[in-house]
């Protein structure tokens, strides 16, 4: 049988694996991550909050559990395996590890301490393995003007008892007062959606403020719906702000204020950059997915860092179709068995164990020490 590995078990690597599934059912696909739990952005990149979006994860699920696909944890390329050690083994190898480097502002003053972006941020929010937990001050510019800026306004304006419901186990915004979310564009141009805008004006403890405002549509429309929005006994304050260039973070030893094009300064003593995510080295976007005889890019790693998890679905399956194509027929190449990975029982053991610590209003209590998930998803049956 012909053999696929794909490197990376997020959104876009687990659709390539479910399409080809169905096409190519006489293949053996193995998803590798490099970490002991699969699922990658969901897991890791959803808003904390958002469960309903990270319930995709259960028709990955049935991947894993009814159509045989393997899962190899705990494996990074380059450290436990190599690239050209992979396109030996398999008959495909999909590069689907997505972008994780946060794009910088380019500007002076944008390395000060305080300035965090919104990856890394999130990440840490939601319990990623070593990410450090930024330490956020009273007065916050949010830095975008598309939805991940409002994930992170939305995260830091809520009271604990919003995260009802989430696995979020920090209060993000406790010492938050002040909440300033900045785009470059004017408002009929930002790339909010308007659905995530209108759960803002849900917020139980934060007053809204909206300036700047032109234009018309149904941005400018959502805008204005929540303009003005006061919650009785309100402790925080959020205020849109449009067509602000920044041109310096003001500051000697830690972030003091954003300047900007126009003479505009905001005080803050945190900063955080929503503006996108930046390739690693050597990796560039293919037009057509195909990197190479038997090697394949999809998703971010593909087209850059745009498009949703649904239109990475549709990417996935492209990818999947000309991987189906390609593979041969018979018998294949033999695959791999590397010694320190972990499988899908390890990660079952992991997400029972953050089950059943889940504290009161949470779905679970997320592990965030990578030595004790090792040692639980190596565990066996006679320990």
């Amino acid at each position: 049988m012909p053999r696929v590995a794909i490197i990376g078990a997020g959104p876009s690597g687990c659709y390539v694996a479910q399409a080809l599934a169905k096409s190519r059912p006489d293949a053996e696909i193995t998803i590798f991550d490099a970490l002991p739990v699969p699922y990658g952005l969901i897991r890791y990149g959803v808003a904390a909050d958002h469960q309903g979006t990270k319930s995709v994860i259960r028709q990955f699920e049935r991947l894993f559990e009814r159509q045989g696909i393997g899962f190899a944890g705990h494996v990074t390329l380059g450290r436990d395996v190599t690239l050209e050690a992979l396109r030996d083994a398999y008959d495909a190898v999909v590069l689907a590890t997505g972008l994780s480097q946060d794009r910088g502002l380019g500007i002076a003053g944008q390395d000060l301490p305080g300035v965090f972006g919104s990856g890394a941020v999130t990440r840490a929010w939601n319990g990623f393995p070593g990410e450090p937990v930024p330490q956020i001050g009273r007065r916050v510019v949010v830095i975008g003007n598309g939805n991940v800026a409002v994930d992170l306004v939305r995260i830091l304006a809520k009271r604990p008892d919003e995260f009802h419901g989430s696995d979020m186990a920090l209060d993000p915004g406790a010492g938050v007062e002040e909440i300033t979310i900045v785009g470059r564009s004017r408002a009929e141009a930002a790339k909010f959606d308007p659905v995530m805008l209108k759960e803002l004006g849900r917020l139980e403890s934060c007053a809204i403020a909206v300036r700047d405002l032109t234009g018309e549509g149904k941005i400018v429309e959502a805008l204005q719906a929540i303009d003005g929005h006061a919650p009785e006994g309100a402790r925080k304050r959020l205020t849109f702000r449009f067509g602000l260039v920044p041109t310096r973070i003001l500051g000697s030893d830690r972030v003091e204020g954003v300047a900007f094009a126009d003479g505009t300064s905001l005080e803050a003593d945190t900063v955080l950059t929503a503006i996108g995510f930046d390739g690693a080295p050597g990796w560039a976007p293919s037009e057509d997915g195909v990197l190479g005889p038997g090697l394949y890019a999809v998703g971010w790693v593909r087209r850059g860092p745009r498009g949703t998890i649904p239109e990475n679905r549709a990417d996935a399956q492209t990818i999947a179709a000309r991987i189906a194509a390609d593979l041969p027929q018979g018998p294949g190449r033999p695959g791999l068995v590397l010694a320190g990975a972990t499988d899908y029982a390890g990660w079952l053991r992991i997400d029972a164990a953050e089950r059943a610590a889940a504290p009161e209003g949470r779905v679970r209590a997320k592990m965030t020490d990578l030595a004790g998930m090792l040692r639980l998803a190596r565990q066996t049956g006679e320990h």
